[in-house]
């Protein structure tokens, strides 16, 4: 199985290393993790933009636009159900195994 090595930074300055595994069909990784970097740069552009949002609200609405997103394919819907839990469930599991790196807090 192909690997995506993807570096995520979240605003607090926190780092994950992570390397997502790829869908045997993926046709383009380098544009899948463009992609996945313009979702997060929005999503953080939008949350400074309307203020404190809470991080299970961010999931609900990432989570729906996903359900969306899937509908848009031409697919029998169990097959798209199976398919997009899988694709999200391969990727928790490499965030889960990601090396992460917290900005240190305190005073020097």
């Amino acid at each position: 199985m192909k690997r995506m090595p993807f570096t995520a930074q979240t605003a607090s300055g926190d780092t994950f290393d992570i390397e997502f595994p790829l869908h045997d069909d993926t046709g383009d990784p380098v544009r899948v993790g463009q992609l996945v970097g313009a979702v997060l740069e929005t999503l953080d552009r939008e949350i400074a933009v309307l203020g404190e949002t809470s991080n299970g609200d961010v999931l609900q609405a990432v989570a729906m636009a996903i359900a969306v997103r899937a509908e848009m394919v031409h697919a029998p819907h169990e097959t798209l159900e199976k398919l997009t839990l899988s694709l999200v469930q391969t990727a928790l599991d490499a965030v889960g195994e990601s090396t992460h790196h917290q900005r240190p807090i305190g005073h020097a």
